[in-house]
């Protein structure tokens, strides 16, 4: 559950917390009779939803006099929906002392429990705690059961969520059945996301995301309001993300774009919901609006630190090492680590492309050792097949594949089923089961191409061109890398561009024996010489990681599939003479 992204929708809410609550009160509260015309302007604003014209005639009522204990809270929902965070807490603050002293409690305590989530959301905890104290201590002197006490519930599930998601399962529950005891749509909404999210978390995926969706429902239809609805769409992007479900992920970024349009004064993506933003512009390849995103959720959560500012520095280390930028990758991979967040897999595949193979083999086998939670690993098993494939040991790549067609057999994801056929084919194509690893890189390609992911439709395509050209079918082969090619161009992908020169800079990769570069040559002649890739790399002073790549070139220009294979070739064809 993560609350900093704000929503839209423009149509008329049920029974949303304070909006038609306070439109009903303005009936009943009274300023000052020059404040009165003001105030009832705001007081219309709000109505309306616009939403940074009422927060400023609020602040500025609020200047010239005392406001009622429900016009602050207007102030305080207005000022959260633009963005003006401190002037959000000050209204909570002052909208719980108005209610004190008319002798609200209800009020009161509703105020100092908003108040205590809002500031939770914002990873202030210890704020967040002690207002939460005050609400409780409130509703425990008044002796109240209202919708505060549920509110009360909700804070404490997500304090739960994390530990002990049994427990957090259980208040969600009191917490929605709280909601419909007393009417408040929010609240029901609110559990009902709390307890989807603490299904997932004890592994009960699929009525979770029954939940999450039965929740959603709800926010489109205009039952609940806009603060509680930023809140439910973030959170449910978030753990759609962590499912690797991007079409769900999608479906509910659409349907937030249309309900914040209709409501242009929102501030639609903060914090920890720009980094989501960020990873669904990565996934469709809009690579220059993700790194735009992720540096300014990394400015959104600096101050105060967010517990999500580590996950926006790794998100834009992710972008700079995929567009080529290696050396400010290690500097946001820092930064994560340094807020806590372990920086794998990029960390290792940084390595990698770096040239340090056994460095990368070391970093995601401790990965792989350290984190076993489901939604954990397949991200680590996708980079430990290509890394341990690069470094040559195919079978520590064959056990990651396998692993990660388990996951994905395991669930209803089409993003992991696609990753775990393009693994299992690389492995395969490694092994020189060209044909089998066809059938499996083709399945993939199509999955990605289905979900909209240029970035790995391409990647694909290299394997699909490579496997082509070891069964010596040139066209294709040429065809798949071209089109693979165009794809890095556009995003903007180099190191994959470079690499692809590399193996196209001969000619067509089926070209044989004349399309071999000087370097690839040399590594034949020491491939003939029985050596293994670390010797290779020894003996030509050259990374292991590029001494691999370069067998991987040679097997694809020479349309073999093995080592001995490419000696063979090389004594029949006289490739060796020159040495």
């Amino acid at each position: 559950m993560d609350g900093r992204t704000r929503n839209r929708r423009g149509t008329r809410h049920e029974r949303p917390m304070l909006v038609e609550a306070l439109d009903r009160g303005s009936a009943r509260q009274g300023c000052e009779p020059g404040m009165r015309s003001a105030v009832d302007a705001a007081r219309g604003a709000f109505a309306v939803r616009a939403w940074r014209e009422a927060c400023h005639a609020l602040s500025a009522a609020a200047e010239g006099g005392p406001l009622p204990a429900e016009d602050f809270e207007r102030l305080a929902v207005a000022a959260y929906l633009v963005g003006e965070d401190d002037v959000c807490t000050h209204a909570w603050e002052c909208a719980h002392r108005t209610a004190l002293e008319a002798s609200d409690g209800a009020t009161a305590a509703r105020c100092a429990v908003l108040l205590s989530l809002c500031l939770f959301l914002k990873g202030q905890m210890a704020t967040a705690g002690g207002w939460l104290a005050r609400a409780e201590r409130v509703l425990a002197d008044v002796g109240l059961d209202c919708a505060a006490s549920g509110y009360v519930l909700i804070l404490r599930l997500l304090g739960a969520l994390g530990t002990e998601p049994s427990l957090a399962a259980d208040l969600a529950v009191r917490a929605a059945e709280a909601g419909m005891r007393s009417g408040d749509t929010d609240l029901r909404a609110l559990g009902i996301l709390g307890h989807g999210q603490a299904l997932i978390a004890m592994g009960e995926v699929a009525e979770g995301v029954g939940r999450l969706d039965e929740v959603m429902v709800s926010v489109a239809s205009g039952e609940v309001g806009p603060v509680a609805t930023g809140i439910v769409y973030c959170a449910v992007i978030s753990e759609c993300l962590r499912l690797h479900d991007i079409g769900r992920a999608s479906e509910w970024t659409a349907a937030l774009g249309d309900w914040c349009d209709a409501q242009p004064d929102l501030v639609p993506y903060r914090g920890q919901c720009l980094v989501h933003r960020s990873q669904l512009q990565q996934v469709v390849g809009r690579w220059s609006e993700a790194i735009a995103t992720a540096r300014a959720a990394c400015r959104y959560l600096a101050d105060p630190p967010h517990p999500a500012i580590g996950l926006a520095h790794y998100q834009e280390g992710e972008l700079h090492r995929l567009r080529g930028d290696l050396d400010h990758a290690e500097a946001d991979y820092r930064k994560a680590n340094r807020y806590g967040h372990d920086p794998v897999p990029g960390i290792a595949l940084l390595e990698l492309a770096r040239g340090e193979a056994p460095a990368a083999v070391v970093t995601i086998g401790r990965a792989l050792q350290e984190y076993h939670q489901p939604l954990e690993r397949p991200a680590l098993l996708a980079a430990a097949v290509e890394i341990r494939r690069a470094a040559g040991d195919l079978g520590g790549a064959r056990a990651a594949a396998d692993e990660l067609a388990a996951v994905a057999a395991g669930g209803s994801s089409a993003v992991l089923r696609a990753m775990a056929a393009d693994a299992l084919g690389t492995v395969l194509a490694g092994e020189g089961h060209m044909v089998a690893a066809l059938v499996e890189l083709r399945t993939a390609a199509a999955a990605w191409r289905s979900l909209g992911m240029p970035y790995e439709t391409a990647r694909t395509a290299v394997a699909v061109g490579l496997a082509c050209a070891a069964m010596g079918d040139g066209v294709a082969a040429a065809m798949e890398l071209g089109n693979a090619r165009n794809a890095f161009v556009e995003l903007g992908a180099r190191p994959d561009v470079e690499h692809l020169d590399g193996l196209m800079s001969s000619g067509a990769p089926a070209d044989r024996g004349a399309s071999l570069s000087a370097r690839e040559r040399e590594v034949l002649a020491e491939l003939a010489a029985g050596k293994t890739n670390r010797e290779i790399a020894k003996t030509l002073v050259i990374s292991q990681h590029t001494a691999g790549r370069h067998v991987e070139s040679i097997f694809a220009k020479l349309g073999v599939t093995s080592r001995a294979a490419a000696t063979a070739y090389a004594y029949e064809h006289d490739l060796l003479s020159a040495r």
